[in-house]
This record gives structure tokens, sequence and C-alpha cells, in this order.
């Protein structure tokens, strides 16, 4: 007996064997399991949500032998500890009961409600507000990797916003990987389990949570019949001359929505090809270093974006964040939007009606989307028909712009075709005070629809709608002490006087009156109509909720069979959101209107740093303008301008604030300066400040170096690179070889435009044998013993980086100071007794860039890039070693 007692109490009830099952399918996931009002976890999830939310950690149970753990959370508050969850990296997995527990009564008193995952939860796939930044894309990527249309080892990229359905993919190089997914800035990317481990660097700079594709998901040979049964077509030759390698990204994603979606599909735009070659590439260090789109820190309070986001919707600064991560290269496109600013900047009153009218429009494309999902609300709806009425207005006004511009008139015939007819349907329906959720009804406007109208007054007002059935039978009969009443026995009944009682159960009343009940001194009848009401209000509650349900799903019908509209629509407000709020910074902050052009130019008037100068006028300090001029007229490159200057006297900035004018330009904003002429920037680059990686292993220097090979294996004639301090990490003579050398390969093998702040001040020397090296210094003044930083920057060279000075103003002890000033001056006499000039004036200046430069790239190396190892088959792939050892033996 004690046997079977210990064999029973070790065996799993049936809800944890329930538990177990599901939990088994979803190892990789917290999982949420409803019971009641909670969604409980149990054992490993439990301990671990309870160690990330702060939450009790309680006891249910044994499992074999040991102590079940245990933890909840309110269903109510779910959306608030998913998002800490998936802050956290966690993915969940929400597990609902998917039948009415009163059908499980009916197998058995023991057998549990059945339940089933109905969504996993992911970074990438998040819809609901509470858990998304209103004014930031929350992208899902994917990548694959394959051979392109010229056969070399290419990347297939594709990204989706689920929460929008926005969908587009691109093709990259080897080496173009690391800038695309940098731009995207993905919540989650999907990559195939065999290259996880290979591409661990370039994953880990794009803080994305990565999830490892099986084989099955990213298979070129299904992509295409994925696609084509998703989108409900016979072929994907509609989306455009997609590539193999693309069409497994965009088939990635809809299988990873497939898997982790279950029931749900989200409704998904089909995929965009974006153009190769129209997007400035910008490496994730530089946007680290540069800040575009998020501070260091990960703020996005004095980003770029920030300090010129002049947005009204969410929408809007989603877009423009967008620009800003991927400016534009071809001049026409990057024309077409400073034409729609420079609209709004010329009429005031009616970038001031738009702004106004736009104030009002809710995130249309959010709230579609998550009707069309089917995790809608009234507020959702809501959203909608606001949206709608906005932009409805918003097209009569635009329509009415006399010679309005192109990108203009695209985004007023967009309003103009809106489905407005939509937007007064909700209108007519839905009523002034709507609850968050569609189960708790009272969203449906009094007077939309007679039926829920008398089933809301039978639920509100029965005591009324009785009186009147009262006094009606009163009347019929002549009774005037005749009364409805109501117990818990016979529930409504007609009660009458004795006497007046006999009469109605004869003709003509007694069809109608139906004996009930015979009392001391009165009858009890009812009738058809009293029956039929008294069950009518009895269901009056549910049945006006069913009718609200009817009627949101009615509507939500009506939003996803014109969801693309929707989007449409969505797209036009986001783009006129930052056209009107990019005029409105133009005038605000002194902006002009910049010319870009296919040219080398880079010449600036009068230029500012937009974030600096923000900040500066909060402090009521005023910014210093500068001029920047890299061009290099018939000449086969650009210049090289080397800043000198003393610490703190503004180099970092002047060297920001001409790049940032350059993203500005080309994502179609105006500029702060006071003129603009920008050739196209393709490939942008900085390596500013210091900062280690010591999880990988890497010290400041090490950073510093592998960034800066990174440009010089990069950048060409059409790129604006920007460097700072590089060799200060290292020893002086170290530094200042590295210094040289770098400056001898922009010039010689980059021929890009530079920027090139440095406290190696020898290094000014090499203008007079670097044709399109010029020197530049950041001016300051000496005033009784003290130093004042002017912030300009001209044409010459310093004598000095005044670092004493910096280091007497931060503080330091007067004693530290006097002796390091004694120091500096023996060493600064030692150093005008070293050979320097004569090194300068001996050394075969950039021979050994030119003989590289001379002798071209190694044809191995280019043939080895060509393979893609995944696609041979073990003849090819010896064939083609044997190919490999030939040129290695030629070379």
């Amino acid at each position: 007996m004690n046997d079977v007692s210990a064999a029973s109490s070790a065996r799993p009830t049936p809800m944890m064997e329930q538990y177990l099952e599901i939990k088994t399918a979803n190892p990789d996931s917290l999982l949420f399991y409803r019971m009641g009002d909670f969604y409980e976890m149990f054992f490993a999830d439990a301990e671990a949500a309870s160690r990330a939310l702060g939450i009790a950690l309680t006891k249910r149970g044994k499992h074999l032998g040991e102590d079940i753990p245990m933890c909840g959370v309110p269903v109510d508050r779910a959306n608030d500890y998913l998002q800490r969850l998936i802050a956290f990296g966690f993915r969940v997995a929400v597990c609902e009961q998917t039948e009415d527990p009163k059908e499980a009564k009916k197998r058995g008193g023991k057998s549990v409600v059945r339940r089933d995952v109905v969504r996993l939860v992911t970074p990438g796939t998040l819809t609901e507000d509470a858990l998304l930044e209103p004014r930031r894309a929350n992208l899902l990527a994917a990548l694959v990797r394959g051979r392109g249309a010229s056969g070399g080892v290419r990347f297939g990229l594709a990204h989706v916003d689920v929460s929008t359905g926005a969908f587009a993919v691109t093709e990259v190089a080897a080496d173009g990987l690391a800038p695309a997914l940098a731009r995207l800035e993905a919540a989650e990317v999907l990559v195939p389990d065999a290259l996880v481990e290979e591409l661990r660097d370039q994953l880990a700079e794009t803080r994305a949570a990565v999830t490892p594709a099986p084989r099955e998901l990213v298979d070129p040979a299904r992509a295409e019949a994925r696609l084509s049964a998703h989108f409900g077509v016979a072929t994907t030759d509609g989306f455009g001359a997609l590539t193999k390698p693309e069409l497994a990204a965009a088939a990635a994603i809809v299988g990873y929505l497939e898997r982790t979606q279950l029931a749900s599909r989200p409704p998904l735009s089909r995929p965009v090809r974006e153009g190769r070659g129209e997007i400035m590439e910008i490496d994730a260090a530089t946007r680290a270093n540069l800040e575009l789109t998020r501070r260091l820190s990960g703020e996005r309070e004095g980003s770029l974006l920030d300090a010129v986001d002049r947005c009204v919707t969410a929408g809007g600064s989603r877009l423009l964040g967008m620009r800003i991560a991927g400016p534009l290269l071809r001049p026409e496109a990057i024309a077409r939007r400073h034409d729609a600013v420079a609209a709004f900047v010329e009429a005031p009153d009616l970038r001031r009606a738009v702004r106004a009218a736009l104030a009002s429009a809710p995130d249309l494309a959010r709230a579609a989307q998550r009707v069309a999902f089917g995790r809608g609300g009234p507020r959702d709806l809501a959203a909608i028909r606001d949206a709608l009425a906005a932009a409805e207005g918003l097209g009569a006004r635009l329509a009415a712009l006399a010679g309005a511009p192109e990108e203009v008139t695209a985004i007023a015939e967009a309003l103009a075709s809106a489905d407005h007819a939509l937007g007064r349907e909700l209108a007519a329906t839905l009523g002034p005070d709507l609850p968050l959720l569609k189960r708790d009804g009272g969203f449906v406007r009094a007077g939309s629809d007679a039926e829920l109208d008398a089933t809301r007054a039978l639920r509100d007002e029965s005591r009324k709608v009785i009186a009147q059935l009262q006094a009606a039978y009163a009347d019929a009969t002549e009774i005037r002490t005749l009364r409805i009443k109501h117990n818990n026995v016979l529930g409504y009944f007609i009660e009458a006087p004795q006497a007046h009682g006999e009469r109605l159960l004869k003709a003509p009343h007694g069809e109608t009156f139906v004996h009930r009940q015979t009392m001391a001194g009165a009858m009890r009848f009812t009738t058809t109509e009293l029956g039929d009401l008294e069950r009518r209000i009895g269901e009056a509650g549910d049945a006006a909720l069913r009718i609200e349900l009817d009627t949101f799903e009615q509507l939500a019908a009506h939003v996803t069979e014109g969801w693309a509209g929707l989007r449409a629509t969505a797209d036009a407000l986001d783009a006129l959101d930052v056209a009107a709020g990019l005029a409105e910074v133009a005038i605000a902050e002194n902006h002009v209107r910049p010319h870009v052009d296919d040219s080398l130019d880079f010449r600036l008037e009068g230029a500012r740093h937009p974030v600096v100068e923000v900040a500066l006028r909060a402090g009521g300090k005023p910014f210093v303008p500068n001029d920047v001029d890299l061009s290099a007229p018939g000449a086969e490159g650009g210049l090289i301008q080397l800043v000198t200057g003393p610490n703190m006297g503004g180099k970092s900035t002047y060297l920001r604030q001409a790049a940032l004018c350059a993203v500005l330009a080309q994502a179609g904003a105006f500029v702060p300066a006071a003129s603009a002429h920008i050739g196209a920037v393709d490939r942008l680059f900085s390596r500013v400040g210091a900062a280690d990686d010591l999880a990988r292993g890497r010290s400041t220097f090490m950073v510093e170096m592998v960034e800066t090979a990174a440009i010089l294996n990069s950048a060409g004639p059409r790129s604006l690179v920007i460097l700072d301090e590089i060799g200060r990490g290292t020893a002086t003579f170290d530094g200042l070889s590295i210094a040289w050398a770098t400056i001898e390969h922009l010039h010689e093998t980059n021929r890009c435009r530079s920027l090139f702040a440095t406290h190696f001040h020898e290094l000014t020397a090499l203008a007079r044998r670097l044709e399109r090296l010029r020197n530049a210094t950041v001016r300051v003044a000496e005033w009784k013993g003290e130093v004042v930083f002017l912030h300009e920057v001209a044409a010459g060279v310093a004598d000095r980086s005044y670092g004493v000075q910096v280091a007497k103003l931060a503080g330091l002890p007067a004693s530290v100071v006097r002796r390091a000033k004694a120091v500096l001056d023996e060493l600064e006499a030692a150093d005008r007794a070293s050979p320097v000039e004569r090194i300068i004036d001996e050394l075969p200046l950039f021979a050994a860039a030119r003989r590289v430069a001379e002798e071209g790239p190694d044809p191995t190396v280019e043939a080895l890039d060509a393979i893609d190892p995944d696609a041979l088959t073990p003849r090819e792939a010896l064939d083609a070693l044997y190919r490999l050892k030939n040129l290695r033996g030629q070379s």
C-alpha cells in the first residue's frame, strides 16, 4: 500500500502533465500558462521570471518528489510583464484555454481544460502599444547567404515591421552586411544555424536578439512556394526581379511569423525591393560615434534624430528615423525631398495648419495592423476614424496648393484617395467614450443600431419597460389595480385582485392571460409577451455585448479589406509630417537648403553642429560656426584637412558637424549652415572617441585600430572619412608612425574627402609633400596667462596643444600643474632637436601605398571571395581548390 501511495504521489497531476507536454514543445521560451485570471509559470521558468520581474516565487505541489516552483502574473497586466521580459531577452509562449470549462466537465470531473500556445512573443514580433516605442520602428530581419545575380557570394536581407506590415528586401555583398544590419537596428535577426558563429562579430554590433533559423526555414528551394502561398499569388514575379538570396530571406520572415503567430497571420505589404547602391553606407562604429539615432548610452535624447525631430505624429518620427539611418545617394531623389521641405518653408500658414491637423491624427499604421491582425480594440477603430478624418481635410488643403512639388502632389493624391467611407462609417458607429477592450462593451454609439438600443433599454431600463407593459395591460382590461410583480420562484407575473382576476379567465382575456396561481384575495397570471420579455431582460446584457462584438467584427472586416489602402494613407501622413516637421526645424534653427550633386565637392559655409548648438543655446551660450572645404577641383579625389589645435578647442565638434551635415542633406533635410554644396557621399566613416571592448578581448587601442583598418580597407573617392586622434592610444612614436601612414594611405589609395584631427603637430609638415593635404587649426588666445578657446577653425598650424592649461581648468592640484609645465618645457626642447624634419624630407613617402595601388588586388583573394562553400558539390570543391593553388603559384 505504501508503494502504491509513493507511486501515486510521484505521478504528475493531469494539469501538470498538460503543462509539461506544452513546455516540452516550447523549450526555448518562458511558458505563460493560463489558469483563470493568471498566467502561471513553473519550474525553471518560474525561477527565471521571478528574478527578472522581482515577483514572489511560491510552490505548488510536488514533481518527482521535489517542490514545484511557481510564480504568476495577472492576465490584465500581462503586457507590463511581457515588456520587461522581452527587454531582458526572453521569448514568451502564451498558452491560453482553448475550450469552455463547462465542456471539460462533461468529459469527467478530473478532466483538464484544453490549452494550447496561441502565440510566441519575441522581440521582433510585437504589435501592442504597451510593448513598443511609439516613435521607433520595431524590425524583424532575416539574412540568407547565397549567390547574387553576378555570381559572387551575396546576402539576402529582408526586414519587416510586424506592427505596421511594412516589408522590404535587399541584397548586399559580404563587406556590406554589417553596415546594412547597423542601419536597420532590428530588434531580432533570423540567422541560419550554420552562420551564427561565423557572423558572430557582425551580429554582436547590432545589439539585436539573434534567433538561429533551421535549414528548412531558410531553404531557397522552398522560398518561392512559401511566399506565393502567403500572399495568395501563383508566382512571385509580381514582386519584381528578386534574387534567390532575397527570396529566401523574405520567405524566412514569412515562415518565422507562421511559426510564432500560429493561428493568426499578420497582414504584410508585398516585399519592396530596396535598390542597391541607393543608400549611404554607414557602419555600426560610425553610427555610434556620430550618435545618429541614439546616444552611446542608448537614449534617443541628445541624438541627431532628437535634435531635428519636430514631427507631431509617431509615424512621422519613425519615418524620419529611417531616413536619417539610411540617407539617399541619388541627387534627384534627394532633391524631391528638399522640394517638399522648401514648399512648407515658403508657406508658413499652410505649414502651421498642416501640423495642427496632423496633431489630431493617431498612429494609423499600427492601429490598422492590430485590427487586421485580430489584436485590436475599440480605441484602435477610433484611431483609424480620427486619422481618416485628418487625412480628408489635409488632402483637400494640399490639393488647393498651387505649384506644389512632386512629392507634395503625390501625398495630396494619396490622401484624397483614402477610404473616407470607412472613416464615416466608424464615426457613425463608435461612441464618444471607448473602452480599451472590446469585451467590455459600450463602444457602439446610441442610435446607430435599433436592435442594440432596444436590448440596452431592456438591460438598463427594465423597470421602465415593465411599467409600460403594466399600463398597457391595465388599459386593455380596465383593471386599474393590475400589477406586474417579480419573485424568485415565479419570476415576472401579473397580479390582480380576486374579483377582477375571475374576469381574466374568461373571454376575451382568457386567450391572452394564462392563470398561474391563486392567492388569498388575488390571482396571478402570465402572458406570452411577459414571458418573452422576462427572457429578453435576463439575456439583455449578454445580447447587448453580443451585438456590439458582431458590430466590431464587421468593422474589423472592413478595415482588413481596406488594409492596403490604409497603409498607403498612413505612409502619406508620415511623409507629410516629416516634410512639415523638417520645414519647422529649418525655420526655427536657421537651416539652409543644401545643393547635392554627383560631384566630389564638399563645401559648407558657416556650418554648425545641430545637437551642440541646441545644448549651448539652452545654457545661454552662442555656437561659433565654421567653414569646411574638402573640394579639390580638377583632382581625382577630395582634400584631406589636417586639423590641429588645443584640447577643448572644438576639433571633435568640427569634424562631427561636417559628417552630420552630409547625413542631414542626403536624408532630405536642410542643414545648419549659411550655404552647403555636397557631392553625394556613398560611404561615411567616423573614428572618433575612445572605448574598449573587453567582452571580445579588445583594448581601447585595439578597437581604434580595428575601426581604422575597416576605413582604410573600404573607403573610396566618394567617401567622407572623419578621423580623430589616430595613434594616441599607444607610445608616441608608434602612434605618430601609424597616423603618418594612415594619412599617406588616405591620400594615395583611398583618395577620399577626409577630416583628420591630431595632436601630432609633426604631421603638418606632410602638407609640403601631399598635394591634397591642407592644414587647419582651432584658434585660441592667451590672456593674462589663461587660455581662451575661440572655437574658430582657420588655415594654419597649432604651435601647441595646451593640455597643461586644460588640466589646470579641470582642477588638478597647482603643484601637479607646475611640475607638468616644467616637464613639458624639457620635452619640447628635446623635440626641437629631434630629426623629424629630416625624416619628412628624406623618407620616400607613400611608396608602399603607391606600390599596392599599382599592383592591384590579389587574384587569389578575389577568386576565394567568389566561392560559396554551401553551394559546392565535393567535386566542385576539389576543382576550386586546384584553381586556387594554380593562381597562388602564378602570383
